[in-house]
């Protein structure tokens, strides 16, 4: 995406983390936060009990996911001073980004007619909690609310008759997943003006990218015409399968089964296991008596798994053939090494001058991993970017002095 400048107005992750990921794929993207306030989001310092940066250090990893490779402008659009410069600024742009409310562009004048009467082909695209349209669409989001409760994740998860919602596995974990979504769908309309010479408007939400995360199960519903039945998920295994599921190991660690043909990757358990008798044991001699009996099969491999510790099993799965996985924690995946090989745990250097790490995009061009720079400071190139726009250092001292910038 180099030679694609984006002009970014959005806060927190949903939005940001898709101007993060075209600065990954090679745009010019130009964040504008508040002159005074910035980004709201460099104001939480802890985030599920946990402090959001280092001590005594600028690195901050909440900013850093969803703004590395930006460059920041502290501008204050309510400021009429400041109304030039944004117009520079969207005259040159070939796609404008916000998560602002309805209202809030509108006070703003970056709504869509404000920005398409100033560059006619820019591609306008809007986050939302809910949609650009109908009764909620005025209506502010967060993943947890959005994607993540009224999408169906939360109650794909939660047992029945759980005395607690099951939350979601990782901060902004929505948001991630929309930020990715809304940049296909930037990538789309670039394509599609190329091709056209029409400029499209991108609309995504976090309702939206919940219900499609989980529309498997929407659709089955929308099937049979109503609720899906509770599931009795088995302690062990599946109903018909002993060899999907998750098993716990000898030091309460947990093992993901995935082998959908149990005919075919029993008698190859077994060997592994050390339990070759039960290859041969007349309840599983084939694939309609071990579906037939997936309980008791079930049961026999959580006593064997249990048997042995985490490393142990891992060593011993990797030499055959049938799917499963490790159940990994935060810091066992950020050191994968299938991540590592392939180049999705990338180093950047932080203003500090000190080397970090960060997870990247999922999507890599050309077998060549991306490659990184760090999320700007609040303001960063405030003056390098309006001395793009023309401004003289006196015009830069009299926006300051009127507070139009930082």
């Amino acid at each position: 995406m180099q030679g694609v400048r984006i002009l970014e107005v959005a806060q927190f992750t949903f939005v940001p983390a898709a101007g993060a990921v075209l600065a990954d794929w090679g745009a010019d993207v130009i964040k504008i936060e508040h002159a005074e306030r910035g980004d709201a989001q460099r104001g939480l310092t802890r985030v599920l009990g946990l402090p959001t940066a280092s001590p005594d250090s600028s690195f901050f990893p909440i900013m850093e996911g969803p703004n590395r490779g930006k460059r920041s402008v502290g501008l204050a659009l309510e400021k009429p001073s400041a109304r030039e410069v944004f117009e520079k600024l969207v005259a040159s742009s070939d796609v404008f980004l916000t998560n602002f409310l309805p209202e809030a562009r509108a006070k703003l004048k970056i709504d869509l007619e404000d920005i398409r009467a100033l560059n006619p082909d820019i591609i306008y695209v809007r986050g939302s909690g809910f949609g650009a349209r109908g009764p909620e669409d005025n209506k502010g989001g967060y993943d947890s609310t959005a994607f993540w409760a009224r999408g169906g994740s939360a109650a794909g998860v939660t047992p029945p008759g759980s005395e607690r919602m099951m939350r979601m596995p990782s901060g902004a974990y929505g948001d991630s997943m929309g930020g990715m979504t809304i940049a296909g769908g930037i990538a789309a309309a670039l394509y599609a003006r190329q091709t056209t010479g029409e400029p499209s408007v991108v609309d995504v939400s976090l309702l939206g990218v919940g219900a499609w995360a989980t529309q498997y199960t929407v659709n089955q519903a929308l099937m049979l015409g109503g609720p899906l039945p509770p599931r009795e998920t088995p302690q062990h295994g599946s109903a018909t399968n002993p060899l999907v599921g998750a098993y716990k190991t000898a030091d309460d660690r947990w093992l993901e089964f995935a082998m959908l043909q149990p005919g075919r990757y029993w008698p190859e358990f077994c060997r592994l296991a050390g339990r070759e008798d039960l290859a041969t044991d007349e309840r599983f001699a084939d694939v309609e008596k071990i579906m037939a009996n997936a309980g008791a099969a079930a049961e026999l491999v959580a006593g064997i798994i249990g048997e042995r510790t985490y490393a142990e099993w891992q060593e011993i799965l990797s030499q055959g053939e049938g799917q499963w996985s490790a159940v990994q924690n935060a810091w066992e995946v950020g050191q994968d090494p299938s991540l590592r090989a392939n180049g999705m745990i990338a180093r950047v250097v932080d203003a500090d001058g000190e080397e970090r790490e960060l997870v990247t995009n999922p999507v890599q061009f050309g077998e060549t991993p991306a490659t990184l720079t760090r999320a700007p400071q609040f303001a960063e190139h405030t003056d390098e970017i309006l001395r793009e726009c023309g401004l003289s250092d006196e015009e830069l001292l009299r926006l300051k002095i009127d507070g139009a910038v930082t």
